[in-house]
């Protein structure tokens, strides 16, 4: 093992917070230095030149000459037995550059601490604590024991549970030590097989089935039959979401079968290398769309970063993997957790009710769980244009009593769309014999059991097992992988994928057989075939493990050889596993052990085990009204814009690149001073057209606390009400994505998901024309611990999150909240769906005060939503309208200020004709279904007369207008209830992210971009151009007769070539495209170019 000493880790700020960390817990450290260290495995000596290779790729970053050494020692490295994403770029970097004889290259952290007392053995436990990431690192006391990271095992074995001779209590013992989550039905359905097989279940079997058949892949409460208060009911859950789909099912191409639905999109020019000559050409096709939405909420309570990275990294996956291969294009991510309790900026709502030790809390999920979702979107190359933040915790009386609710386990969610080829919507036929491929990375002893884990609530698995289902992200992989599906899609009729699914919970043990199972087929597997970089992992760690970055696919024999050179060219690693058999049945043979791990049916795993049979009982809702004796308009507005689901998000924004693609039409960022208030997220179809796709989300989770139905109603509406800003124009066109959230078991929780499941599925999506084409559920969402003898547990609520997507017809005539002063005199019109009831039950409001409430906002009139959307859509289609906020969390209120903040701009409000003085709170602050439009002065009888023939005359009120300047006014019956500066409400409004990015990022440019924030005088974006826009660049070359060859360079890694290609085809170049490895192969020669243009994003994932 080679030790190269690298350049300083820690930035000056982030030094000292690590500094001010460890003095606030009282250790006498007064100074530190960090700094990489380099650990090198070579399987044969180096020569002097390859060691200055090696030098030269390992000298990056601020350099230290004073870098010193003294103090106490703590080694920070990846855990032992794992590998990480650095480790795998660095060591394809250096085999790259010629160091084939360098087997890998990992790197670690010194930290040298200088402390005034040497620190005692509990005081070095603190130090560690501070410093690493108990799940994916170790911290070692001395150099030399880095040298574990580089120890290999000789390969392990499988194990066997006699059932034979200890019968059915040997699969007892082996489901709790093996953490399968096994339900007794099954384990009697296991012990039944395998006895009728006349032989004992390896433990690799086990795992298999159990990951197979989790709640979290096989779904059984939804596909479950239901008996509730002693009566049976006719339909499971899945039938009643499906029933939306038989009810609409125009405009989807694929629901419910393969790893994401299908839409139809718009027809226009795809931009894509040809596959014969590599020009970047356009190709008029229909471009159809893709949607999913996933969650990874099991990994992120454990370790943020890695959790929500992978959910992201699984998401993208599933997009990539539907149909024979497609193209994931835009992301979204949203987080539903406890209460943060910032240091500095407690809220009087925040209860103090603790924690269990093996998850994070809610603030280190904030500070983390983002970071990883943005790291893997930006490294692959997708925008992340869209998402939602909610923060409850509270002691509330629900349909259980006295409770804590709330989301220790939390939510994660992620979610996109994307585009494919009409041709290639549906699986192709896997053909017997046809070569079963893993692409991706190599198997490592990581993830183990997720899908299991994800279906325990949190508390029920041991904190080994936690451990073990924590998985790693690699983005920069996943593009490779990509880029080879994205060639074979290119190839249209010639496409060689025959089906193909992405790796997820379970790993290939539960991918391989579900591809061939699809499919009518059975397979041939050779256990020995997976790549592997951890050769001592048992048979079961290989087959279960669950590393991330991987697909399986199947490629007739005959095309394997053009699959080959595909994957070459892109540096993608890929391994013929196994054979597709006319049988179904599932073989793994071991060729080192000369064994057969797995050999049984199908039938035995994915046949028919135990459908589950739930029996339940509703429970009555017993809580009290919302009481704002005393509570004063100023006081709700502090506490409103500091919650932070209200809240600013642009800590949750910033960290992505949100133009990547080029394709963005629409992100979160609205107007000059980019508040992230946006409503939908919008992208073009292509880089030659203005039609495109939407998405937006909705959820109303605490409204499910007390009335299930009615929550899952509002976030069915709210997502509408969202995506209403673009233009879509038909109900019809819009397709959902339904993701449920539950505490299974919880009292009076499962009638509760049966009702509101009943509320969308058969009555409100139907009434609406709407389809939910795909879904996923998490139904463990609770978490209970001991904590001083007393057993504490927060329970989530039923927590139902919508995602519209649609076809856009024109995506310039998107409308946001940005107030415009620049177009005359307007108007602002309320449009109130809730006809003046102003509940509050369930409300913002209602819980910056520690209450409940009884009442709640619903979709009372389907077809008043219905005409709501139909005229917003005709005014976006016809321009009528100047800006649009739907109204939800927060209110009005909120509604009218968010668009002051965007317009940078004043407000004159008369709120008289919705009600009188005494109920000014109920007026500003309920969260009934609605928006807010500018009119034109001009324009306001054609609006009312549109408003008026989809019957909302009688709920549109016309409330005040925006006004230069910086005030902000609301009246009420001649009484003012607001009188503040637009400054003021906007720093309160940005406290949360300043708190958050201070303590996350560097607390000094933090402190500078909130300081910009109160800067009225700001002029915002604006642009100066340093070039003449109307020089014709490729002019000189035009007149040779003939398009100058520019070559469109990319490495491994990198993401941004589609956009940078479009720009030159477009400046009137012939854009080529070249991978470093034709260069490098001899195939291209850059003499044949008048010049190339270097493409951006992640080449090696920025190492």
């Amino acid at each position: 093992m080679l030790i190269l000493p690298g350049s300083t880790s820690l930035s000056e700020f982030a030094n000292q917070k690590l500094l001010d960390a460890c003095q606030s817990q009282g250790l006498p450290v007064t100074a530190i230095n960090a700094q990489y260290v380099h650990f090198i495995a070579v399987s044969t000596e180096l020569s002097d030149a390859q060691h200055a290779v090696l030098g030269k790729l390992l000298t990056y970053g601020p350099k230290r000459n004073d870098f010193d050494h003294a103090g106490e020692l703590f080694l920070v490295t990846p855990r032992f037995g794992t590998i990480s994403p650095w480790s795998s770029k660095a060591t394809d970097i250096a085999h790259n550059c010629g160091l084939s004889n360098v087997s890998k290259v990992e790197r670690g952290e010194a930290y040298y601490l200088t402390t005034s007392a040497y620190l005692t053995d509990e005081q070095r436990q603190q130090v560690k604590a501070l410093i690493h990431d108990r799940m994916t690192q170790v911290v070692l006391d001395d150099m030399d024991d880095a040298h574990n990271l580089f120890v290999t095992e000789a390969p392990g074995h499988f194990a066997s549970v006699d059932i034979l001779g200890q019968g059915k209590q040997a699969l007892v013992d082996a489901n709790i030590s093996y953490g399968l989550a096994l339900a007794d039905d099954e384990v009697d359905y296991l012990f039944t097989s395998f006895t009728r097989l006349k032989r004992n279940p390896n433990d690799i079997e086990l795992y298999m089935f159990a990951q197979a058949n989790s709640e979290h892949c096989r779904h059984k409460i939804f596909n479950a039959d239901w008996t509730i208060d002693g009566e049976v009911q006719p339909k499971s859950l899945f039938k009643m979401i499906k029933n939306t789909f038989a009810h609409t099912p125009e405009f989807v191409h694929s629901a419910y079968s393969d790893n994401a639905a299908v839409m139809e999109g718009n027809t226009a020019g795809r931009f894509f290398p040809s596959p014969v000559n590599h020009q970047y050409e356009y190709h008029a096709e229909a471009i159809d769309i893709l949607m999913k939405v996933e969650t990874h909420n099991h990994p992120t309570a454990i370790a943020p970063f890695a959790g929500a990275a992978t959910g992201s990294g699984g998401e993208i996956r599933d997009e990539g993997a539907t149909g024979r291969g497609s193209k994931p294009k835009a992301g979204l991510v949203g987080f539903s957790v406890s209460n943060l309790h910032i240091p500095g900026l407690i809220q009087p709502w925040e209860i103090a009710y603790g924690k269990p030790s093996r998850i994070v809390s809610a603030l280190d999920i904030m500070l983390e769980g983002p970071l990883g979702g943005a790291a893997f979107n930006n490294e692959f190359g997708r925008p992340n244009l869209l998402g939602y933040f909610r923060t409850y915790e509270q002691a509330v009386t629900s349909f259980n009593g006295h409770e804590v609710r709330g989301y220790h386990k939390p939510i994660m969610l992620a979610g996109g769309l994307g585009n494919i080829r009409k041709s290639h919507t549906q699986k192709g036929e896997i053909t017997i014999g046809a070569k079963l491929i893993v692409l991706g990375g190599p198997a490592m002893n990581i993830g183990l059991g997720g899908g299991a884990a994800s279906s325990m609530a949190s508390g029920q698995s041991n904190e080994d097992l936690d451990f073990a289902s924590v998985q790693r992200d690699n983005p920069e992989m996943e593009r490779r992988c990509q880029e080879v599906i994205d060639r074979c899609w290119q190839m249209g009729d010639d496409n060689p994928i025959q089906f193909i699914h992405d790796v997820g919970a379970g790993g290939i043990s539960n991918a391989f057989p579900e591809l061939v199972n699809d499919a009518g087929r059975g397979g041939n597997f050779e256990l020995r075939n997976v790549p592997n970089d951890e050769p001592g992992m048992s048979p079961h760690e290989i087959w279960c493990n669950e590393s991330q970055e991987r697909y399986v696919l199947s490629v007739a024999p005959e095309n394997l050889a053009i699959f080959s050179a595909l994957c070459k060219r892109e540096r993608a690693p890929f391994a013929v596993v196994g054979e597709a058999t006319q049988a179904p049945h599932l073989l793994l043979t071991d060729k080192v052990h000369n064994n057969n791990p797995i050999d049984m049916p199908l039938d035995v795993l994915l046949g028919k085990p135990p459908k589950m049979h739930r029996d339940v009982t509703s429970a009555s809702f017993t809580g009290s009204p919302v009481v704002l004796d005393g509570v004063t308009v100023e006081d709700a507005i502090g506490r409103i814009l500091r919650l932070p689901t209200v809240a600013e998000k642009t800590f949750l924004i910033t960290i992505g690149d949100r133009s990547v693609t080029g394709l963005v039409a629409r992100d979160q960022m609205v107007g000059p001073w980019q508040i992230p208030v946006a409503d939908v997220a919008v992208t073009a179809a292509s880089f030659d057209t203005y039609h495109g796709e939407a998405m937006a989300l909705g959820e109303r989770t605490p409204v499910a606390l007390i009335n299930h139905a009615a929550s899952a109603r509002l976030a069915v509406a709210e997502a509408l009400t969202n995506i209403a800003a673009s233009d879509i124009g038909s109900l019809k066109r819009i397709k959902l994505s339904a993701n449920w959230m539950s505490p299974a078991g919880h009292p009076g929780e499962d009638a509760g998901l049966y009702e509101a499941v009943k509320a969308i599925g058969e009555e409100l999506c139907p009434a609406l024309d709407l389809a939910i084409p795909v879904g996923k559920d998490s139904m463990s969402m609770k978490t209970q611990w001991e904590e001083n003898g007393e057993t504490k547990t927060v329970t989530s609520p039923l927590s139902l999150v919508i995602t519209a997507f649609g076809a856009v017809q024109d995506i310039r005539k998107t409308l946001t909240p940005q107030l415009h002063l620049d177009q005359g005199d307007s108007h602002l019109i309320y449009i109130d769906l809730g006809q003046g009831q102003q509940r509050l039950g369930g409300s913002c409001l209602a819980q910056v005060y520690g209450q409940l409430g009884d009442t709640v906002p619903d979709v009372d009139d389907p077809q008043l939503l219905k005409g709501y959307f139909n005229a917003l859509q005709t005014l976006v289609s016809q321009q009528q309208c100047l800006a649009y906020h739907d109204v939800s969390d927060g209110g009005l209120f909120t509604t009218l200020v968010e668009m002051a903040f965007a317009g940078h701009c004043g407000l004159d409000v008369d709120l008289s004709a919705l009600g009188n003085s005494t109920q000014a709170l109920p007026i500003l602050f309920n969260e009934e279904l609605g928006g807010v439009i500018q009119v034109s002065a001009t324009q306001l009888d054609n609006v009312q007369a549109v408003l008026a023939e989809h019957g909302l005359a009688h709920c549109a009120h016309v409330i005040g207008h925006p006004v230069e300047g910086d005030a902000i006014t609301m009246t009420l019956a001649g009484e003012t209830l607001v009188s503040a500066s637009r400054i003021e409400l906007r720093t309160m409004w940005a406290e949360t992210t300043y708190s958050m990015q201070a303590m996350r990022d560097n607390p000094a440019t933090a402190k500078q971009e909130h300081a910009a924030k109160q800067d009225q005088t700001d002029p915002g974006l604006h642009a100066e151009l340093s070039f003449d826009l109307n020089e014709d660049i490729s002019a000189p070359y035009i007149a040779k007769g003939v398009l100058p060859k520019i070559a469109i360079l990319r490495e491994q890694g990198v993401n941004s070539h589609y956009e940078m290609a479009a720009a030159f085809d477009r400046a009137g170049f012939s854009a080529i495209d070249v991978h470093m490895s034709d260069i490098l192969s001899g195939n291209v020669t850059l003499d044949q170019f008048e010049g190339l243009a270097a493409c951006g994003g992640f080449s090696y994932g920025d190492v």
